[in-house]
């Protein structure tokens, strides 16, 4: 049976090791650039950023589901839910839902107004997850990037 708990300093390099993981199921690992380093002072420096519950099946970290708040000037706080991942040959045994629920509970337990999160629109069973529950996907609201090296192009930063 998984065990949900919350996530501690020590669980940052599995926890990268996931989200590289992850980031190649969406195609996308060439895009990850964080650290352990940076996320230990993200996430447990002077001012955390994050947080983040992981599963653990026999002692290894099997999952994990990143948060954070955000501030909706028209519902006030709210968590986002960054990502949940569960390693590949985990998938489909109800880790997800675990941490997901657990995530769920957090932001009622932190007095949030709800919680967000995005899935790519491609990611069927992501979706089909997220409709057991009932989520409304809006397709009306078009996600913006710029990244730190664009923004100092723009400001003419060296």
């Amino acid at each position: 049976m998984p065990h949900i708990r919350k996530g501690i300093e020590g669980d940052l390099p599995r926890t990268l090791e996931l989200v590289k993981e992850l980031a190649a199921y969406e195609r996308a690992l060439g895009e990850v650039s964080n650290t352990v380093q940076a996320m230990k002072e993200d996430g447990f420096g002077k001012n955390p950023i994050f947080g983040f519950f992981v599963a653990e099946v026999d002692q290894e970290i099997v999952g994990v589901s990143l948060y954070y708040y955000r501030y909706s000037t028209w519902k006030g706080k709210r968590l986002y839910l960054e990502d949940i991942i569960v390693t590949e040959r985990m998938r489909g045994q109800g880790i997800g839902k675990l941490l997901f629920e657990a995530t769920l509970h957090y932001s009622l337990n932190q007095k949030c107004t709800g919680m967000m999160w995005q899935v790519l629109d491609w990611n069927e069973p992501a979706i089909n997850f997220y409709k057991k529950y009932s989520a409304k996907m809006d397709g009306e609201w078009v996600n913006c990037t710029l990244e730190a090296d664009e923004i100092r192009q723009i400001l003419n930063i060296a």
